[in-house]
């Protein structure tokens, strides 16, 4: 039983179904927030109808011997607006934002988070990654990851692939046979 039921992570539902966003006043930028205050910031900028993107992953915790699912930030502190400069100061009154960081490779960032959002849609068990190392880019040829590109790394002599955020230096991977992947 849920903590509290998942919150939208996305508004609109839409803003990764289209082509990438070809906009002269909308960009994305990177919001950092206040300790603790991502899921609020997101619940205010869906209030003022400003696209953005907020990862969410399930965590399961053990609470007065009962287990419990949670869905937590991705990327601890981080929420993606998708604004123009006008909603970018709107979401500065909210007074739950550290810094907003603009982002220079605008095409680069849509497709890292357009591919982090198949992988959470997919329900597949995901590992947050740190401060990614430089490796082979593959795209996974079959199954339900099918056409998701990412970074193939080793841990416990396993194969994981590892989809990016690179303007965050974090990502998430998933464990895959690495017969299943093809050089891009």
């Amino acid at each position: 039983m849920p903590i509290l039921a998942k919150e939208s992570s996305l508004y609109p539902e839409t803003l990764f179904d289209e082509t990438p966003p070809d906009s002269e006043d909308r960009r994305w930028w990177a919001i950092y927030t206040m300790s603790r205050q991502e899921k609020s910031v997101a619940r205010d900028l869906v209030a003022h109808e400003i696209p953005f993107y907020l990862p969410l992953m399930p965590k399961d915790n053990i609470i007065r011997s009962r287990r419990v699912r949670s869905h937590v930030p991705m990327f601890g502190g981080y929420v993606f607006l998708f604004g123009t400069p006008e909603e970018r100061v709107t979401t500065l009154t909210t007074n739950r934002i550290s810094r907003i960081f603009p982002v220079d490779d605008q095409q680069r960032l849509w497709d890292d988070l357009r591919n982090v959002n198949q992988m959470i849609e997919l329900n597949v068990p995901l590992a947050v990654e740190t401060r990614i190392a430089a490796g082979q880019k593959v795209r996974i040829k079959s199954g339900s990851l099918r056409g998701i590109e990412g970074t193939v790394v080793k841990r416990h002599s396993k194969c994981r692939l590892l989809v990016a955020v690179n303007y965050l230096q974090q990502g998430i991977s998933v464990e895959i046979d690495d017969c299943a992947v093809e050089p891009v």
